[in-house]
């Protein structure tokens, strides 16, 4: 059974930080490209983040580029991201997710679809 446990969100102001965690209970965690994905209030799920199984490949929505590290510790089993300059747009519900299938060791994948672990969420507010 995949778990995954998101941490770290919270109230900040515009153009302050925060930096989520999140925790996988996965022995095989490094089988498994990761993402993050957001949802703000009467909006669709956006995909935020992604990360390839090593590390070494990640990819950004548009919006975060610049202002968002998505990174993952494989030893520790967790994936994070570090926000900066935060945005009253960046106002969400942030999940955290695994692959479903295994790609391969650089790949990533920024489709919610193929996505098959979520995590609960966690909220991040920015006040303006």
């Amino acid at each position: 059974q995949v778990q995954l446990a998101e941490s770290g969100g919270g109230l900040v102001q515009a153009g302050g930080s925060l930096r989520l965690s999140c925790a996988a209970s996965i022995r095989t965690f490094s089988n498994y490209a990761m993402g993050w994905f957001r949802q703000a209030p009467g909006k669709e799920r956006e995909f935020v983040a992604a990360i390839s199984r090593n590390g070494g490949s990640t990819s950004y929505v548009d919006s975060v580029k610049g202002r968002f590290t998505i990174s993952r510790d494989n030893g520790k089993r967790a994936v994070y991201l570090q926000m900066n300059s935060l945005k009253p747009e960046d106002t969400a519900v942030y999940y955290c997710a695994a692959a479903s299938m295994v790609l391969s060791t650089g790949a990533y994948t920024r489709n919610a679809n193929e996505y098959g672990y979520w995590g609960q969420g966690t909220q991040v507010t920015v006040s303006s």
